[in-house]
């Protein structure tokens, strides 16, 4: 499989990454996921602005433009040519002797870019039944805001979900829900949606980006505010969302029904709404070439 290694497409047998990267030991990096729809990279800006965003937070200097990593990501696209997948690249703070805890100097260390795409498809199977959670404590550290490849307490808490046999993990923290273990989370109560605002708590998602450009078209009131596990668990609808798993119902938390126990009428407008926009986006790249 070839794959992005900073400026050159490659070989992933050829990738050689140091021992002492700072990716590797201290997690010292950011990443983003861009999902692939008949080869047009959806949403690619927004992900772009969001990856700029996370550098100046964790404060990195990116050793090239959004146009030029722009242009690599679609030299990747292109050679891979799988039409619809997922591109998943991140961006290490690179390699710096001896292992120290402070910054090195980014004028003596050049950040380390890698990319890969994996074919990928719409869950709909799930998408038309739903999908169960569990309550999971929200124990990560306060900069969820930041899209860092150090995720180990997001994967933490889907482990701990599934392994009492549920598909997703709920997060809740000093009692109010923040979202699910890599996704937004949404709730909709007497025809009213509302998901957490943003802030360091959760991450701002790219696709809900475009839900609250959806429901404005479509008349939905949406309230960005904190709910609690309590005022989720008697909501009537419940969904999360992620550029890869667009709009995933969920059914039942902790083995309690939410609404009638299926997908409700909100969630599938929503998702219709956002296939026929992520089509209309594709047609009109095609129109472009």
């Amino acid at each position: 499989m070839k794959v992005l290694w900073n400026e050159k497409i490659v070989e992933e047998s050829e990738v050689k990454i140091d021992l002492e990267d700072r990716g590797y030991q201290f997690g010292d990096g950011i990443y983003e996921v861009i999902r692939i729809y008949d080869g047009y990279l959806y949403m690619e800006k927004e992900h772009l602005d969001r990856l700029w965003v996370s550098a100046e937070k964790i404060r990195m200097t990116l050793p090239f433009t959004k146009e030029e990593l722009s242009q690599r990501l679609h030299r990747l696209a292109n050679e891979v040519g799988l039409e619809n997948a997922r591109i998943y690249f991140q961006v290490t703070r690179g390699t710096a002797k001896p292992r120290l805890h402070n910054f090195p100097d980014p004028k003596e260390v050049q950040p380390v870019l890698m990319a890969d795409i994996q074919p990928a498809s719409r869950p709909s199977s799930k998408q038309n039944i739903g999908i169960r959670a569990g309550f999971v404590e929200d124990k990560r550290w306060l900069h969820c805001d930041i899209k860092s490849i150090s995720l180990l307490g997001n994967i933490l808490a889907l482990d701990e979900a599934q392994q009492k046999g549920y598909d997703e993990a709920v997060l809740v923290r000093n009692g109010y829900v923040t979202e699910a273990s890599a996704s937004n989370l949404w709730m909709v109560k007497d025809e009213v949606l509302y998901t957490h605002p943003d802030g360091n708590l959760v991450l701002p998602g790219i696709a809900k980006i475009k839900i609250r450009e959806l429901v404005k078209t479509l008349g939905i009131e949406l309230r960005e505010e904190r709910f609690t596990k309590e005022e989720l668990l008697v909501a009537d609808e419940c969904f999360k969302t992620s550029s890869v798993a667009e709009i995933m119902p969920i059914i039942e938390i902790d083995d309690h029904k939410i609404g009638e126990g299926m997908p409700g009428s909100l969630t599938k407008k929503i998702l219709t709404a956002y296939i026929e926009t992520v089509n209309l986006s594709v047609q009109a790249h095609r129109n472009e070439k």
